[in-house]
């Protein structure tokens, strides 16, 4: 299709489910801290008053579980104390063991039978990058971010006095070939005091949320949405369950560059799900910096406990020489664990910054290295 529009959302650190991935992510860090070569697998689950932690954690670290997650649940915002679920009031169940030793021997250079560090798992992982933004994103999913990450400063700065952790975002980008032309619909979704009403909220998205944080993408003409079902006074983990792994979507690109299936949040590197995703961003990046492609999409694949990934794949959607960015590519990268590991530099608590708004497009991390696009 030459004309369509595409829509993407986002959700906010507040929302149960990115409860879950900051706490995970939390846990992996706190392993990191004390101990960098930490194996991690950690879940999440939170209702009501409850947290329940399980997985799979083999570590020389020294972890107080009950503090880690007090404090993640916290630094999100929810210290209501009149409220289920509470950072002072909530209520730990801790269901961690050890990494299986048959996982082990196939990741560990030393007992794999490749000979080298070995993926974690078997699995498929994408990558994408587009030069249709700042941030080499699809454009849907970066202004979704905006909204929530704008909403969350606004309550953590207390710019205004009703807002509350827990939020959604949805944008609709109307575009002619691969060219973003506008924005049509904006739908904003954020927990509120009972003092609030929907009129009033509306109006701080509608004269200052929205201009602010999208620039020259508001659209003061476009459909506008805000809390459209009248009211959103109760949320979180208070209202609904949360768990670990469930906005694959948005954490990647907004439904717009595939996704392998695999989760990110609560993994330490060794899992290829989380570590490859960002590898394959990392690489896709370069194909657009080096002008073979304006989009470009990476995918690999491996077999568990093996180094070199069965296959990788190349798509530039028509925009470059597919053989010319795969040989590029495969020339350029190496897909084994123990590289992207190294490339990355990715033992260490970098994952807490990763988890909310995006893992992808945002400065600051490894797979985002700046790169100098070619001009249009």
């Amino acid at each position: 299709m030459s004309q369509f529009t595409f829509s993407s959302e986002s959700v906010s650190e507040g929302h149960p489910d990115k409860v879950c991935d900051y706490i995970s992510d939390s846990v992996l860090d706190a392993c990191f801290e004390q101990d960098p070569r930490s194996r991690v697998a950690c879940e999440t689950l939170v209702k009501s008053d409850h947290v329940v932690l399980a997985g799979e954690i083999t570590t020389n670290a020294k972890l107080d579980f009950d503090k880690i997650v007090r404090q993640a649940v916290k630094e999100i915002g929810y210290t209501d104390a009149t409220e289920p679920f509470c950072d002072t009031t909530l209520k730990l169940v801790s269901l961690i063991t050890s990494q299986s030793n048959e996982i082990s021997q196939g990741v560990t250079a030393t007992t794999s039978q490749s000979g080298d560090q070995g993926a974690g798992d078997q699995g498929i992982m994408f990558g994408y990058a587009s030069d249709e933004s700042d941030e080499l994103m699809p454009l849907p999913i970066v202004l979704a971010h905006k909204l929530t990450f704008g909403l969350a400063q606004d309550r953590k700065k207390g710019h205004v006095d009703f807002l509350r952790p827990d939020s959604k975002s949805q944008v609709s980008v109307a575009y002619d070939g691969n060219t973003p032309k506008g924005v049509t619909c904006v739908v904003v979704s954020t927990q509120h005091t009972p003092a609030a009403d929907q009129k009033r909220i509306t109006e701080y998205v509608r004269e200052d949320l929205g201009p602010r944080v999208l620039g020259q993408w508001w659209n003061k003409d476009a459909q506008l949405f805000v809390n459209p079902t009248g009211s959103f006074i109760h949320g979180g983990p208070s209202a609904d369950a949360g768990v670990t792994g469930r906005k694959i979507i948005v954490d990647s690109y907004g439904g717009w560059g595939r996704h392998g299936g695999g989760a990110f949040s609560g993994k330490d590197p060794s899992k290829v799900d989380r570590s490859s995703a960002y590898f394959c961003r990392y690489v896709a990046r370069q194909v657009i910096g080096a002008g073979l492609a304006k989009k470009a999409e990476v995918q690999v694949a491996y077999a568990i406990g093996m180094a070199k990934p069965v296959s990788v794949k190349v798509d530039t959607f028509g925009t470059g020489d597919d053989d010319k960015a795969a040989k590029y590519v495969m020339d350029s990268f190496d897909f084994r664990p123990r590289a992207i590991i190294e490339t990355l530099d990715l033992l260490r608590p970098i994952y807490r910054q990763t988890t909310n708004y995006g893992h992808f497009g945002r400065p600051g991390l490894p797979w985002e290295t700046p790169v100098a696009v070619a001009a249009k």
